[in-house]
């Protein structure tokens, strides 16, 4: 739990300064997105992109709701004192100028590799070589995959322009699971990693939520690690997460996010079995990823464009995965769920 003087009040005060803070940041994401996407436009459909909807069309105020529901959420929680405010966007206008004209920038080159239909196009880059082919792939068409230090900077502006200043509110449904799950309990003592921690915000964010829990982050990517080492200010180390370098029992928590749908088939039950190896008895994963039409129905078109559009190869069985049974075989049970526009969050926990 946060520890905050003030008490009930200044939480509310957290919560109206969480919304207001959202609403600008929307605002913002909203249209550096809708400009990327008259540059880029994914979904003019190219010959190579063969999507045939099953779903009916996505109502615009169902979705308009889903989304609404993802910053109504975030700042419930700030209010309620599971976490502290959050400053997950560009510290000053001048910097969000710079990171959104990046992103427009780099929309055409994303556009070039989506018409030609090349997800792949990094594993010519020397410094893709010696990872797992799997991940030597231009997920989202991004330049430079998950390898350059320009694509580390790029990433979290790309993804709040994708999703129009939600991504930060969205995944933060995993840390309102582990933080409920948590609230009173003593964090001096408790070991947490972030795996796949990417360029680092949901590491700042369990930094600021558990500030006196030895936290650190792991991914693949050496690019992405200096990213996460610079946001967070945490300790990282490179690892595939399919061989987690922890020790089995030894961790209080472990959090996950955005890494199950960019997993092959094959791979996801060894991933969740290491994700259980290294948890505590009593210990809980906290995971975020995509809805599946199952979760949202009203919405199962737009999930089904999105690997068609975005170079997502293993979104498709991802979408049909049973996820409680997934992390069921690999001995943890759900004991917490929540949703919030296009992402899911489970809490899952190891049997004492």
């Amino acid at each position: 739990m946060v520890e905050r003087h003030g008490g009930r009040g200044a939480f509310a005060l957290d919560g109206i300064s969480q919304r207001a803070k959202g609403a600008v940041k929307a605002a913002w994401w909203t249209a550096a997105g809708g400009v990327t996407r008259a540059l880029a436009q994914p979904t003019r459909g190219e010959a190579h992109v063969r999507f045939e909807p099953k779903g009916p069309p996505v109502s615009a105020a169902r979705l308009r709701q889903a989304y609404l529901a993802a910053f109504d959420k975030d700042a419930a929680d700030v209010a309620a004192g599971l976490y502290p405010p959050v400053e997950d966007g560009p510290r000053n206008p001048a910097e969000a100028f710079r990171r959104a004209l990046d992103v427009i920038a780099d929309a055409k080159a994303v556009d070039r590799r989506r018409r030609k239909g090349d997800g792949v196009e990094v594993r010519q880059d020397p410094l893709s070589e010696g990872y797992p082919a799997y991940y030597r792939q231009n997920f989202h068409y991004q330049s430079g995959g998950w390898f350059t230090d320009a694509s580390a900077r790029r990433y979290e502006a790309q993804v709040e322009a994708l999703f129009s200043g939600a991504a930060g509110a969205m995944r933060r449904r995993a840390l309102s699971l582990l933080a409920a799950h948590w609230r009173g309990k003593d964090q001096r003592g408790l070991r947490i990693v972030d795996v796949a921690c990417g360029s680092g915000s949901f590491l700042a964010d369990l930094a600021g939520a558990f500030p006196r829990a030895a936290i650190g982050g792991v991914d693949l990517s050496r690019a992405y690690l200096a990213a996460a080492r610079s946001r967070s200010g945490l300790g990282v180390i490179q690892a595939n997460a399919e061989a987690l370098p922890f020790a089995d029992a030894s961790l209080d928590a472990v959090t996950c996010v955005y890494l199950f749908h960019e997993l092959p088939p094959r791979v996801r039950p060894v991933v969740a079995a290491e994700l259980a190896r290294v948890l505590k008895p009593g210990g809980v994963l906290a995971f975020a990823d995509s809805v599946q039409p199952a979760d949202e129905p009203d919405l199962a078109r737009l999930l089904e464009a999105f690997p068609a559009y975005f170079h997502e190869p293993y979104y498709a069985s991802y979408a049909d995965t049973d996820l409680p049974a997934l992390f069921s075989q690999a001995g943890l049970s759900e004991a917490g769920r929540d949703q919030a526009f296009l992402t899911k969050a489970l809490l899952l926990e190891k049997p004492l």
